[in-house]
């Protein structure tokens, strides 16, 4: 079986990490860019702004 070369990362608010809106992104899984912290400037429908989001850990799930 092939390795992945891609990773799933949730983005959230830089400002407000809580915040109820995220984004789902995915990211290379090997290579100097996977090392990175990602952050990108992204629409935020409660601010009705553009805010930096970064990556966060995805949440855990229940089987």
């Amino acid at each position: 079986m092939a390795k992945k070369t891609h990773i799933k990362v949730r983005l959230v608010p830089e400002a407000k990490p809580d915040s109820s809106f995220y984004y789902y992104v995915k990211k290379p899984a090997g290579g100097e860019k996977a090392k990175v912290k990602l952050k990108a400037k992204k629409y935020n429908p409660s601010t009705r702004k553009h805010e930096m989001f970064i990556e966060k850990k995805l949440p855990p799930h229940s089987k």
